[in-house]
């Protein structure tokens, strides 16, 4: 594959993949675990300074392993091919798709805002847009990290222009907000704040995937996750700290689409129109680049010899892995067809948790082996690697306490892709003998 991603290219898959629909419709989880203006901002702070000491782990992992794959790359060289193997697993058929999927409902449900249609033609738009976005790709990564980086711009425009009109016009609103009721907040309502807001920032990690197709990826990668982390966190704090400026505690904890009522507070129903247009626009930036991201993990499986060959092949003159590409669209829009993406998605999606902290708990095992000798890091090592692992380990367990039913399903689902892998491994062994 050819290296035509640079550096804004690259920072643009950050933000576009993290800056997705989350914080527009939703963000009233935080606000009424920690009923306060200042808990709520401490939140999103440390949910962000959380989501930078991943991205510092992932640089470390990418300077030392700068090839396709990323995650999968860094679990089979650190770890096990099994590990990795399951990574990719998971991956396919529920993560990775199933975002996709529920990305792209979104997507067509506020599509839908301007033009009313029934269920089953929100489906059917669900999946055209996955299919059109995964045609951009087949035809290029150059193509496809340009759309994203035209995306992520207009997202961010977007945004802050969004911002700018709730603090300059929301001071009528500001000022017949009823004086808030200082509560203390205990550590374990914060904590789970702070895991509700690092789901969030879910991913970071994504542009590791492509590193095979990044120029000097072993600097722009690093460069890409800092710079991408940094500009989101930004933007969550400022729209969330608009959110409270023009909207009661109470009203933003009860909210459902804080974006839509703070706007229309300040704008009057006027607003419905815009609000759409930011989420639609927000959900083609983060489906574009999960669907550019996702194929490089199973085009790096293929030329392991873990899954079907025919996944890592290239296209002769796209340069793409073109095939890996038409497999995630399928299966991504069988599971909108389905609708089966929300039990796969959610019974799942607290595993990749556990992988990322296997991910900083690698930093130390190539220490411990003399392999590693922190570039990125420096003298952020080991304090920012074991924030990391504890805070990685707490959204897991969190969500496993939670929900043990779901998340016992969901473990036993990740757990049947071993037997797969062995199977496949074995094959792989007799085919080079």
């Amino acid at each position: 594959m050819i290296r035509v991603i640079k550096l804004p290219h690259a920072t643009a898959m950050v933000v576009g993949i993290i800056l997705g629909v989350s914080v527009f419709i939703q963000s009233s989880e935080i606000t009424r675990l920690v009923p306060s203006t200042r808990g709520v901002m401490l939140a999103w702070l440390a949910a962000g300074a959380l989501t930078v000491c991943g991205a510092l782990v992932c640089a470390e992992l990418s300077v030392l392993y700068p090839q396709t794959g990323g995650v999968y790359v860094f679990l089979k060289e650190i770890f096990s091919p099994a590990l990795g193997f399951l990574w990719g697993w998971a991956m396919f058929w529920s993560v990775h798709s199933g975002i996709i999927a529920a990305i792209a409902v979104v997507l067509a449900r506020y599509v839908a805002y301007f033009v009313p249609v029934d269920e089953a033609a929100i489906r059917t738009l669900a999946i055209a847009a996955i299919l059109l976005l995964s045609a951009v790709n087949y035809l290029g990564v150059k193509l496809g990290s340009g759309v994203q980086l035209v995306l992520t711009i207009a997202k961010l425009v977007a945004v802050l222009l969004l911002v700018a009109l709730l603090f300059w016009f929301g001071g009528e609103a500001h000022r017949a907000l009823p004086a808030e009721v200082h509560a203390s907040t205990s550590f374990v309502p914060f904590g789970l704040a702070v895991a509700a807001g690092l789901f969030a920032f879910g991913g970071w990690h994504m542009v590791t995937y492509s590193a095979g197709e990044t120029q000097e990826p072993q600097r722009t990668i690093p460069r890409a996750l800092l710079a991408g982390t940094l500009i989101v966190t930004i933007c969550y704090i400022l729209l969330n700290a608009a959110y409270q400026y023009v909207l009661p505690l109470g009203e933003v904890a009860r909210s459902t689409h804080v974006a839509a009522d703070a706007t229309q507070r300040v704008l009057g129903s006027r607003a419905g129109n815009a609000i759409a247009a930011l989420v639609v626009l927000s959900a083609l930036g983060a489906l574009n680049g999960i669907i550019l991201a996702g194929p490089r993990v199973y085009y790096a499986m293929a030329n392991d010899g873990l899954i079907f060959r025919w996944m890592g092949a290239i296209h002769p003159s796209r340069q793409t892995p073109h095939l890996a590409i038409v497999a995630q669209a399928l299966w991504s829009s069988v599971l909108v067809a389905t609708n089966s993406y929300r039990a796969l998605y959610s019974r799942v999606v607290y595993t990749e948790w556990f992988f990322f902290a296997l991910l900083a708990v690698g930093l130390f095992v190539l220490r411990r082996r003399g392999k590693y000798n922190p570039a990125v890091l420096r003298g952020g090592y080991p304090v920012v690697p074991a924030l990391f692992v504890v805070a990685a380990l707490g959204i897991a367990v969190n969500q496993c306490i939670d929900n043990p039913a779901d998340s016992a399903l969901g473990l036993g689902l990740l757990l049947i892709g071993l037997p797969v892998y062995f199977v496949w491994s074995r094959r792989t062994v007799t085919r080079n003998r």
